[in-house]
């Protein structure tokens, strides 16, 4: 019998997971069953937090949902600071919990590390929370998790699989994939943009983190366009060393007036946030008129 603690780890690696970073506790040891026996590498953090840290660093650095296994209670609550931190960076992120057994949930009888509500406490920090109470669950969970990994802004996702539910029989379940992809720009907008950036004479490239994955693309648009590039700390490294890289922030007068004195500004992958464009809290960033986001 393959239990859904094992399927879990089958089910990841048909996902393209190759990294786990997590601690082995009481409620996850089932997970670690299956993980021994997988391809999957396991990286052991002396802290939850840094297991979460490490998933959000791999994310970064790989373009790959990082992935964490913590077990209930206060390893999962050590997770919630880099959580929240992959969900203001639109960082991909999957925790896998541990939770009491079924039965006990929400009775305050004082089990191991119990908590009157673990999935509600999540919902406020993670893009969703899902509790797998049946094997067939899973695959879908794992699918809705990935799937917007892909399609629309990351961040951080957390399903929870009660330890009496981790030992049920999982046989036969299979991992549902599909080629999600992000929406397909508006043709129409496009066309608007293209004249627009046909028109200008002195256009400005500013660029976040949502613009990581697409270093090469973004290239060729500066050098086109012969357009200098800022970049926010989330997209620090983007055409490193590049005659049109900028390397200042976008909080600094001389950059605000690159920006005031560009006749079109294009930006990709960027939430204009204070953080960024007003790091002085000054109030001296307008958002620009001329603006293609």
């Amino acid at each position: 019998m393959t239990t859904l603690g094992e399927a879990l780890i089958s089910l990841l690696e048909a996902h393209g997971v190759d990294t786990v970073f997590g601690i082995p506790g009481v409620h996850t040891v089932e997970l670690y069953r299956g993980l021994a026996r997988s391809n999957i590498r396991h990286v052991t953090p002396r802290h939850e937090q840094g297991a979460g840290f490490m998933a959000d660093g791999y994310a970064r650095a790989s373009g790959k949902p990082g992935v964490a296994f913590v077990i209930t209670g206060p390893g999962l609550t050590n997770t919630i600071t880099a959580m929240g931190q992959a969900r203001a960076d639109s960082v991909p992120m999957l925790v896998i919990s541990g939770v009491n057994a079924t039965p006990t949930l929400g009775k305050g009888l004082g089990h191991l590390h119990e908590l009157p509500d673990q999935r509600g406490m999540m919902e406020k920090v993670a893009l969703f929370s899902q509790r797998v109470t049946e094997a067939g669950e899973l695959p879908g969970a794992l699918a809705q998790a990935f799937a917007l990994f892909s399609s629309a802004r990351p961040g951080p996702v957390h399903i929870e699989i009660p330890t009496d539910v981790m030992v049920k029989s999982a046989d036969g379940i299979a991992a549902m994939l599909s080629n999600v992809t992000p929406p397909a720009p508006e043709g129409a907008a496009i066309a608007s943009a293209a004249k627009l950036i046909g028109a200008a004479r002195r256009p400005l490239i500013l660029v976040g983190g949502g613009a990581k994955r697409a270093e090469a693309p973004l290239r060729r648009l500066a050098e086109r366009l012969g357009a200098p590039v800022v970049q926010t700390a989330n997209a620090r490294g983007l055409l490193h060393g590049h005659p049109l890289c900028v390397p200042a922030s976008p909080s600094l007068k001389t950059v605000r007036a690159l920006m005031a004195n560009a006749d079109l500004v294009i930006a990709a992958g960027t939430e204009f946030g204070p953080t960024d464009y007003d790091g002085y809290s000054d109030g001296g960033f307008v958002l620009p008129a001329n603006l293609i986001r």
